[in-house]
Order: structure tokens, then sequence, then C-alpha cells
């Protein structure tokens, strides 16, 4: 029997999908060979090594160098260059993230910067997790290994995840969170992981601004061929099609979040 990782995915969730897209780019980067489906009962990482599993995959990611720019991993980054700047991931997985130029699906803006998000986020996941993308909770820097008893900041998340994306206007909570500079639990897998999926897996734009759709597939396949599959451009390999929006979700119209996709019925437009 091959040897398989399977974890709980919500398809509906784009944060979610995005992330699974970011476990496989991760590990046909780790073990070649890799190839990925979504099927009833998750998202299934087929491994091309036996031994392979999800916690060393995530130990991995979290343990790889990062580095913003030219620049080694470093709290001192200048806010504006780390919102600009393209990140790296060394060894294993040499890795050069930069699709944020693409500002339709980008949602943070203003002072959030991307590479203390990130950092922060990668660090926060649990790699005993089986269930990494539902995993909630209030999301810290890292510690300061010189300081260690040196109380760390609390870090916003990205706003992938649709269930924060969907409930973050002002209308729906009744005032600005941002503006009182408030925290609450994020999915720090999902949050991290999507920022490594969206490099290469693009959902496929469509008329409307900032609409996104994409297909999660029901064949095996590698990262080669599965960005194609997941923006609907590959034909055979089944999967339902899903439309979602990356919504304002402030009245500043800078800051966005995905919000929850639909299932596009036979016969719809995208």
């Amino acid at each position: 029997m091959s040897h398989t990782i399977r974890i709980p995915v919500d398809v509906t969730n784009p944060g979610q999908f995005f992330a699974c897209c970011g476990l496989l780019e991760l590990a046909a980067r780790r073990w070649a060979g890799t190839t990925a489906v979504f099927d009833c009962d998750g998202f299934i990482i087929k491994p091309s090594d036996a031994s392979a599993s999800l916690r060393a995959l995530i130990e991995a990611f979290q343990r790889s160098e990062l580095r913003v720019g030219d620049e080694p991993d470093t709290e001192a980054a200048d806010d504006e260059d780390g919102l600009a700047s393209p990140m790296s991931l060394g060894p294993p997985f040499n890795l050069t993230l930069d699709w944020w130029v693409d500002k339709a699906l980008k949602p943070w803006a203003g002072s959030m910067n991307a590479q203390l998000i990130f950092r922060a986020m990668r660090k926060a996941i649990d790699p005993g997790s089986a269930d990494p993308l539902n995993d909630l909770r209030v999301v810290h820097d890292p510690p300061d290994p010189l300081r260690p008893k040196q109380k760390t900041k609390k870090r916003e998340p990205f706003y992938f995840d649709s269930r924060r994306g969907g409930n973050a206007k002002s209308l729906d909570v009744g005032f600005a969170p941002d503006a009182f500079s408030m925290t609450s639990a994020a999915c720090s897998a999902v949050e991290s992981l999507c920022v490594v999926g969206l490099q290469r897996f693009r959902p496929m734009p469509t008329d409307r601004p900032r609409v996104f759709v994409y297909r999660a597939w029901t064949v095996p396949l590698p990262p080669s061929a599965a960005p194609a599959a997941a923006c609907g451009l590959l034909p055979g390999v089944g999967g339902d099609l899903y439309r979602f929006e990356n919504a304002f979700r402030t009245d500043q119209r800078k800051h966005k979040g995905f919000l929850p996709a639909t299932r596009i019925i036979e016969g719809d437009t995208p």
C-alpha cells in the first residue's frame, strides 16, 4: 500500500485550498516525485519517500532559512521594505516568494509587515497536529533567544483564511477591529502555507474585480501540472469549480480578506 499524508480541508475556504497547494509545493521540493489530490477525505499527499510525514515536512518548513531580499531573516527589517521585497526559503526548498506584485490577490497593506507576519505564522504551526488547517491560536512573534523572558508581540494574520475574512468587515462586528489594534485567534498553517501556495498556484481571474475561480482537482498530480488544474485550465482532472472574492474589509479600501467560496453550478458564468 502506498504511503500517504492526509489532512482535513474545507475546499470552500480558499485559504485552506491554497495552503494545501503550498503543502504540495513543499512536499515535492522535499521529496521529488510527490503528487497530491483532493477527495472526500480531504487533501491527500502521496510522497515518493515511504518515510515522509507531515511532521517532517512542517519541521523542515519551520527550520528553513528565511531571507528578505538579500538579507537574512531579522526583526529589524524596515516595514516598507518588508512589504515590497521578495522573500525566499532556503534548503531543502530553495523557493523565492514574490507573487504579491499582483495586488488583486494581496490582502495586506499599510503597516502590515509581510515578512514579520510570515515569520510568526510559520513558527507557530504545531508540527504534531493532524489537522493543521483548523488549528486556531493567538500568534506571537518567535521569542528572541538573547532575551528569552521578553514579552513577544502579537501578530495578526494576512486574512487568507475565509473564516476571518468573511467576518472582518466593520459592518459585521459593529466597529473596525484594526482601529483598536484588536488581536484574535488565527490559523497559522493556513496563513503561512497560503503564502507558499500562491507562488505557483494562482486562481483564475474573472471579469469582476478581485473575484477568482479555482478547481479542487480529483486525480493525483505533481506541482508541474497541478497549477493548471487549480485554475481550471487542465481538462480531465475532475473536481468542482469554486468562486471567491478578495474583498475590501476596511473603509479605506486597502486591507482585504479572502471570502468563503461558492461552488459553481454547471451552466453558471464563472
